[in-house]
């Protein structure tokens, strides 16, 4: 796990001292080393910061150049099937290292592009053909790792985080309004769309070719979910998921460092850490869980008994109203503002596990996988009562959709209201948009539902939060239900075989049964937040907002936050915290 960074220029050399800099601010992302490397005409630089898990030698040092010296690699991430891919390709290419990074190159090599069909994991990879003078980017399925980047005339750059192009004193910063508009509705600013106007994400699933010929970008995805009419009782689906979870547990557990977890004691992680326990010792095996002060559902208690019961250590931080004070610090860990209540204990957890662990498992991807959350459920009944029954023409889930994931709802009304007449325009006449691009009518009703918090929920808010959380701490973080065969091959069935109105993700509930105690097993299903009380303290948002730079520098008006602190509208006050917050952080910079 690393960050990279990456500078091609058409007409003039790379400045190696300020690419060097720019690359210092991925420092967090890879603590273990650095590495340069320059073409030689120095047009090109490949940076990378190491965190290291495999081959810790030197020899596992990036950028990595291939045995004929002609492809140079900058990788951030982990490929869990690297020792079966390089089994394929040993005779054809003589290995120097045993790290996933030269199996890419090697893959590359022999394969070209087709190579991504190979993969297994979570990656952004940079590669340089020198032969044929192409930058290809690529991002893996989910968007677990992230990729960003800017082509301005004759400089093209990418990084694994904002901070580090931001750096470049070339970059224009420039404020991006229509993504200011999206982040109020979605909590996030989507994808392709950075809170920078000429900055933008590499897409999950996507891969870029720049050609340096001719400074030409083009896009491509290689990769989507389908849905087959597969169907097997619901038996014969728990014995296959338990034998595949069991495996992706075990692959992603791979390292020569210790791998720990973290814990809620509620189905998913539960579940992880019950598979891991059969895998590593217990004894060397670590949990990291978060607890609030006084409150009754603090999961550190659900988390303990599980630990208790498998004999694995358990380590907790307690957070109370007082940690709120960490908001202070997400503009610099996240770069955009995105507002997923649990961002602070996100950052706790990962503060507190990184202290013991350079790795844990988490357990994202599994309500999306087997329907958990509210929402999905309240849809799966909807479809069996005919509540929906125009579903093919779509409207019904976008509008359903957009009014679960609102948490806090701003509709243009709102919007208008809220800003200033100068960024009106900004407002997009469809504010759903990022819903509608990812609707698949020729999915079954409850598939499409499903692949919406794929693509959007989980991909850009829950994905990106984790990722940022954990880098900031120099942890990595991995997440083996978004092992992409084995998603698939769930997604592929039949809702029938994995979902049961009266039983949470059927599966795992198999998996844990007669496993864990009782009262884990029949715990209600909790978010990975803190209490309410937490985030309805109208006194915090009257002091945060008290004297607002939005308003000072005429962005939004004074009178539509008084009127949400009068009304005590909390969600939509916690979005415009979290937004002032950001922009406090860089008005300074940012250039009009």
């Amino acid at each position: 796990m690393c960050g990279i960074l990456g500078q091609i220029e058409r007409n003039q050399k790379v400045d190696e001292t300020m690419f060097h800099s720019m690359l210092q601010t991925l420092a967090h992302r890879g603590p273990d080393g650095e590495g340069l490397w320059f073409s030689e005409d120095k047009k090109v630089a490949f940076g990378h910061r190491r965190l290291s898990f495999f081959d810790l030698s030197e020899l596992g040092k990036q950028p990595m150049l291939s045995n004929d010296q002609n492809v140079v690699i900058s990788f951030n991430g982990e490929i869990y099937n690297f020792e079966s891919i390089r089994t394929e390709l040993v005779e054809d290419y003589p290995f120097c290292t045993q790290t996933d990074s030269e199996v890419i190159l090697a893959a590359y090599q022999k394969w070209g592009l087709d190579f991504l069909s190979k993969l297994e994991g979570m990656f952004a990879i940079a590669l340089f053909d020198q032969k044929k003078q192409q930058v290809i980017l690529v991002r893996d399925r989910f968007g677990i790792k992230p990729l960003y980047f800017t082509l301005q005339d004759d400089r093209f750059l990418f990084a694994s985080e904002l901070k580090a192009l931001v750096a470049c004193p070339d970059v224009p910063k420039k404020m991006n309004p229509s993504a200011v508009m999206d982040f109020f509705v979605y909590r996030y600013v989507p994808s392709p769309k950075t809170i920078w106007q000429n900055i933008q994400k590499l897409e999950p699933a996507q891969y870029l070719v720049l050609d340096l010929r001719t400074f030409q970008q083009s896009t491509s995805y290689y990769w989507t979910l389908s849905e087959s009419k597969d169907k097997k009782g619901k038996n014969a689906f728990s014995q296959e998921f338990q034998l595949e979870f069991q495996k992706a547990v075990s692959e992603h557990l791979r390292a020569d460092v210790p791998v720990g977890s973290f814990l809620s004691g509620g189905y998913d992680s539960s579940a992880l850490v019950l598979a891991a326990a059969h895998t590593e010792k217990k004894e060397e095996f670590e949990t990291f869980t978060v607890g609030f002060e006084s409150w009754s559902g603090s999961e550190d208690q659900f988390a303990e008994k599980l630990c208790e019961e498998l004999g694995v250590n358990n380590q907790k931080v307690t957070l109370n109203e007082e940690s709120l004070t960490l908001l202070d610090l997400m503009p610099e860990v996240y770069d955009e503002p995105i507002a997923d209540i649990s961002i602070v204990p996100t950052y706790a957890v990962s503060q507190l596990a990184r202290r013991s662990r350079k790795a844990v498992l988490s357990g994202e991807g599994a309500d999306e996988l087997f329907l958990g959350y509210h929402w999905q459920k309240e849809w799966v009944e909807a479809q069996k009562k005919g509540v929906f029954s125009f579903f093919r023409s779509t409207p019904q889930l976008k509008t359903f959709y957009a009014k679960s994931m609102s948490m806090g709802e701003f509709n243009r009304s709102e919007l208008t209201e809220m800003f200033t007449e100068s960024y009106h325009g900004a407002i997009d006449e469809d504010i759903h948009w990022f819903y509608q691009k990812h609707l698949r009518s020729e999915l079954s009703p409850v598939k499409a539902m499903q692949y919406l918090d794929i693509k959007c929920f989980m991909g850009e808010l829950v994905l990106t939060k984790i990722d940022r959380a954990s880098m900031a701490n120099s942890l990595e973080v991995r997440v083996p239900f978004l092992k992409h065969t084995f998603f698939e091959s769930v997604f592929r069935h039949d809702v029938s075989a994995y979902f049961e109105k009266d039983v949470a993700k059927l599966p795992i509930y198999a998996f844990l049964k007669n496993r864990i105690p009782d009262a884990l097993l029949q715990r209600k299903k909790q978010g990975f937040v803190g209490p309410d009380s937490y985030y309805m303290n109208n006194a915090f948002y009257r002091k945060e907002l008290a004297h607002s730079f939005l308003v000072k520098d005429g962005i939004v008006q004074q009178k539509y936050i008084d009127k949400q602190l009068d009304i005590a509208y909390n969600w939509r006050l916690w979005k415009i915290v979290v937004f002032e917050k950001w922009y406090a952080r860089w008005r300074k910079e940012i250039s009009i």
